[in-house]
């Protein structure tokens, strides 16, 4: 379904260490110039049908509306100069705004 670089287990990891909760939700949510953005953060709503991607000490959790977008979507963490974060590297994206935050995709 995803990929998840070393780089970006690793800093989830240890992002986690400090909650309760060990599970993000990742999706997309309409917005920006693009139409869509990502939406990364911790799950603090579970429903029946969420997919549940168990990465070991993380989980993800996704729903089926945003499933078919994030099918082979690779999740990256960057550190460049003084910018660091994670970085979605999705092959169906079709148009990504200057800013870099909003998507749009064409399927």
């Amino acid at each position: 379904m995803i990929e998840v670089t070393h780089e970006a287990y690793t800093r989830l990891v240890q992002k986690a260490a400090h909650q309760e909760n060990h599970i993000f939700r990742l999706g997309l949510t309409g917005g920006g110039c693009g139409g869509m953005e990502y939406s990364f953060d911790y799950c603090s709503e579970t429903y029946s049908s969420d997919l549940v991607l168990d990465w070991g000490r993380i989980a993800f959790r996704i729903s089926p509306d945003s499933a078919p977008y994030i099918e082979g979507l690779t999740l990256d963490y960057k550190i460049e100069g003084l910018n660091e974060g994670f970085v979605f590297v999705n092959p169906k994206e079709t148009y990504r705004c200057g800013c870099g935050e909003s998507i749009n995709f064409n399927l």
